[in-house]
Formats: structure tokens, sequence, C-alpha cells
């Protein structure tokens, strides 16, 4: 996943994956989400994005993987 802040236009992109867009869907006047040919998530747009979201507090929590915390902290000792 990879998130994108577009600052001049105030944007966010949020892409789940690479496939390709076949649809985009209007979920509000400023939330898209662009779907593949099976309606699975690609990416979504946030537009005004800073009044609509909390963007310089965005963090990541992985949650029920199955990676052991040591690698996390391998990883993090290594920095």
């Amino acid at each position: 996943m990879k998130v994108t802040y577009f600052h001049d236009t105030d944007t966010a992109l949020i892409e789940f994956s690479t496939r390709a867009v076949v649809e985009t869907k209007e979920i509000s006047e400023n939330i898209y989400i662009d779907v593949d040919a099976s309606g699975n998530p690609v990416s979504m747009t946030i537009e005004h994005a800073e009044q609509n979201t909390n963007l310089p507090n965005l963090s990541y929590v992985p949650i029920g993987y199955t990676v052991s915390n040591q690698f996390l902290v391998e990883k993090a000792d290594n920095h």
C-alpha cells in the first residue's frame, strides 16, 4: 500500500494494489474509490485532504499478522 499527498491540490491518493482500474465510484463529494474488473478496491482519492483527514498524524499499525515481532525488532535495531 502506498499513500501519496499532493500539496498543490490538497489531494491524498491511497493505492492498495497495482491492478488495472476499470471504474471509479464516487463515495461522497470528496472521496472516490477506483475498482478493478472484479470490484476490488485499487485506490482511493481524498480531495481537500487536509480539511477531511488528519494527514500529519498518519500511522500504520499492523494487526493480526503472523510475522513474529522479533523480525520487526531486528529491523528496527538495524537502523
